[in-house]
């Protein structure tokens, strides 16, 4: 097997590898209906996406009137309840993302999740999609003391995924595993940067602002890029 350009691929989850969105928005609806407040659209509630559920419900209230600390604990309880019995209705991969996995186990690419998502919200929606083995590491927004834009859970997904990397290499000589780190939002960029990775952004995620201000060393319209851009990545930053 021809060595390829990077041992280990970090990715995001939520706008990322699955278009979670309309699981997401009904989530969203669900809490901002028992505080008698009007219902988003998809395309409001994706650029609330990534920071987490208690993130995403802020915007959301803010966005419809408001709200104090006491009603967010409440909705965000209601919230997660109501996302856990409903998680993965709507919730697909993107288009491509199969065949970008497989294309990355060809090659011998180890590769993880680090998300924002509780950790047992990732799993769930993984195993309910039969992707959960194709991971050597699934890290959730509670599974370290600090989530992304910390560099914290990045490293952590380097260490154990670089265990398993390393024994796909066994008898290799040289330096430690190449990773890189693939999202769609700034605390996606800004978490793998800080952990000393290049990034890879998503244009069709759930973006915050234009794709070009995310600052990430590349950016892909589809999975189908993914490989030609991992290539060209290791190229440029080993330059």
């Amino acid at each position: 097997m021809t060595h390829f350009s990077f041992d280990i691929v970090g990715f995001d989850l939520d706008g990322t590898l699955l278009d979670t969105s309309g699981d997401l928005t009904a989530a969203v609806n669900h809490a901002l209906a028992l505080a008698n407040r009007p219902a988003l659209s998809v395309e409001q509630v994706k650029p609330m996406i990534g920071g987490g559920a208690r993130h995403m419900l802020k915007q959301g209230l803010t966005a419809t009137g408001g709200y104090d600390e006491a009603m967010l604990d409440r909705l965000h309880a209601a919230l997660l309840a109501y996302y856990e019995a409903h998680i993965c209705v709507l919730t697909r991969p993107y288009p491509g993302v199969i065949e970008a996995l497989d294309a990355l186990a060809a090659r011998g690419v180890t590769i993880g999740i680090v998300t924002n998502k509780i950790e047992r919200f990732a799993r769930t929606v993984l195993d309910e999609l039969g992707l959960t083995d194709r991971f050597a590491c699934i890290l959730g927004g509670d599974t370290m003391a600090e989530g992304k834009p910390s560099p914290m859970p990045i490293h952590e997904m380097v260490r154990q995924c670089a265990v398993v990397a390393d024994a796909k290499r066994a008898g290799a000589q040289g330096a430690a595993p190449r990773a890189a780190f693939v999202g769609d939002s700034i605390f996606d960029i800004q978490a793998g940067q800080a952990a000393g990775l290049p990034t890879i952004a998503c244009s069709f995620g759930f973006l915050m602002q234009p794709v070009d201000e995310l600052g990430a060393e590349a950016v892909i319209d589809g999975f189908d890029a993914l490989i030609p851009a991992l290539d060209d990545l290791a190229r440029r930053t080993a330059a």
